[in-house]
């Protein structure tokens, strides 16, 4: 019998690009749009990096945080779940063959098939076919807190990096240029996540490019605004 090549789908990192590209694009976008906000209050080029940085630790250790929380709060519910499951099997082995028989059966099998595939995976791992089939819990879905936290924190940082190695290399950084220079990595970065992702590259970088646009504009406006103030 032949061997089939084994796939590979992008469902499988769908765990770590999430939080990769929410992490760097918020990094992007939150320091820019913080320094742009500074720069137009007329800020010192070593005010602007100054809030820059405190930005990066803050961010990077919030989105850290953050991440963890949600996605800790995901993986108990996931485990109450299993949980349950494990229990209603120990106890009600007979009527969970029968729910899992009705879950193919709603999938387009005949009665007689959906029995016998039901009986077939429970007897090989009943509580992972549960799981899968009735609770929507797979191995590539499933949650991890650190991973995702980590990959959070981690791609803040590197994103926040960028607009603060414009301001760094600039000798007098002003608004146009670190708001072009942000637009222009977040573009990038929409491609590339889409690409991963296996979405269109363009539409992609589109959208985060005018959620940003928009962003660094008002933060510019409420600069210049409190610059003027002061």
């Amino acid at each position: 019998m032949e061997t089939l090549q084994k796939e590979d789908h992008r469902i499988g990192r769908i765990g770590w690009l999430r939080a990769a590209v929410l992490g760097a694009n918020d990094g992007i976008l939150s320091t820019a749009s913080l320094v742009v906000g500074v720069t137009a209050a007329n800020a010192s080029r070593a005010e602007v990096l100054l809030a820059g940085v405190a930005g990066l630790v803050a961010g990077g250790m919030s989105m850290a945080a953050g991440e963890y929380v949600s996605v800790s709060s995901q993986a108990d519910t996931e485990k109450a779940d299993l949980k349950r499951e494990r229990h209603e099997l120990e106890t009600d082995h007979a009527g969970e063959l029968v729910e899992l028989a009705e879950i193919y059966v709603d999938r387009g099998l005949t009665p007689s098939l959906a029995e016998e595939v039901a009986g077939q995976l429970m007897e090989h791992d009943a509580l992972a076919a549960h799981a899968r089939d009735e609770l929507g819990i797979s191995v590539v879905t499933t949650a991890r807190p650190i991973q995702a936290a980590l990959t959070s924190a981690f791609s803040f940082a590197a994103g926040a990096l960028l607009p603060l190695l414009i301001i760094a290399a600039s000798p007098q950084p002003s608004v146009v240029s670190v708001a072009t220079a942000s637009l222009l990595f977040l573009a990038l970065l929409g491609a590339l996540a889409a690409r991963a992702g296996g979405a269109p590259m363009i539409r992609a970088s589109l959208r985060v490019t005018l959620w940003g646009a928009l962003a660094m504009a008002l933060t510019a406006g409420v600069g210049a605004l409190f610059g003027l103030a002061i």
